[in-house]
């Protein structure tokens, strides 16, 4: 049952993989662009083109449908052609892996970057996903992948979220943001954290102070999203960092003026 079990999932892995076609690039930066922007620590949001990106954008509500860390050349490997691995993301069949930003280089993507880290925390976030590497999912665990055959299953908005942690087996980490969560939260950096509003009198008592206590949420139930919407990450736009002028752009055709 196990041998087929693991047939039916790599089946199931190799269909979520297929182009959708039905993409569209429409803010793209150019690897060199990206790389002059980007730090270690980075999170690379990606909206992807496959299958299964699809079903966790319309679950997640949102554009982006993968996240990848950077790592820079702090990895020290490169691939075939020579190129940086500096990137580190987990892929449903091949598990957690390293590849060039290149990879992405005609998709549409985000950089969301988080604030004041320390040079020990930078370090400990590339540490823990460079040890991730080659961690593999136990494909056997089909019910975890069929819940992506739906592009748009019928379920209720509150149940989206919930159904993309569905499972209990390492396939609930195919949604890579699970692992880069997961990072973060080694180093106690917040993503989108549970806050709970402690009112305390003070010692005259007739005054109240607000103290906001932080709640850490399972790193299941983390999405690419919410690294674009947290308050706690920047949004890098590289267009802008690399000295944009709207003067020199060039329109295909004259605007006109009254």
């Amino acid at each position: 049952m196990n041998k087929i079990t693991r047939i039916t999932g790599r089946w199931l892995a190799r269909f979520l993989e297929q182009p959708s076609g039905s993409y569209q690039a429409f803010s793209v930066s150019d690897t060199d662009t990206l790389k002059r922007c980007m730090q270690p620590g980075d999170v690379l949001l990606v909206e992807g083109d496959l299958r299964i990106s699809v079903a966790i954008k319309y679950l997640t509500q949102s554009t982006w449908s993968h996240a990848a860390m950077y790592i820079g050349d702090a990895g020290g490997q490169t691939d075939v052609n020579g190129e940086v691995l500096d990137l580190i993301e987990a892929d449903l069949s091949q598990g957690v892996i390293a590849v060039p930003l290149s990879k992405y280089a005609d998709f549409n993507t985000r950089i969301c970057r988080p604030m004041q880290l320390t040079r020990e925390d930078q370090q400990s976030l590339v540490d823990f996903m460079s040890g991730s590497l080659g961690n593999e999912y136990d494909l056997k665990n089909v019910i975890d992948l069929m819940r992506y055959l739906l592009p748009t299953p019928p379920v209720p908005t509150s149940w989206r979220r919930r159904m993309l942690a569905f499972g209990s087996g390492d396939p609930t980490r195919a949604i890579c943001s699970t692992l880069i969560a997961q990072a973060f939260q080694k180093i106690q950096y917040p993503i989108l954290p549970d806050i709970e509003q402690l009112h305390t009198r003070t010692l005259k008592g007739n005054q109240q102070m607000a103290r906001e206590i932080l709640h850490i949420r399972h790193h299941s139930l983390f999405t690419p999203r919410d690294f674009d919407i947290s308050p706690y990450f920047k949004v890098i736009k590289p267009t802008l960092e690399t000295g944009f002028d709207y003067k020199q752009l060039h329109w295909a055709d004259p605007i006109d003026t009254p």
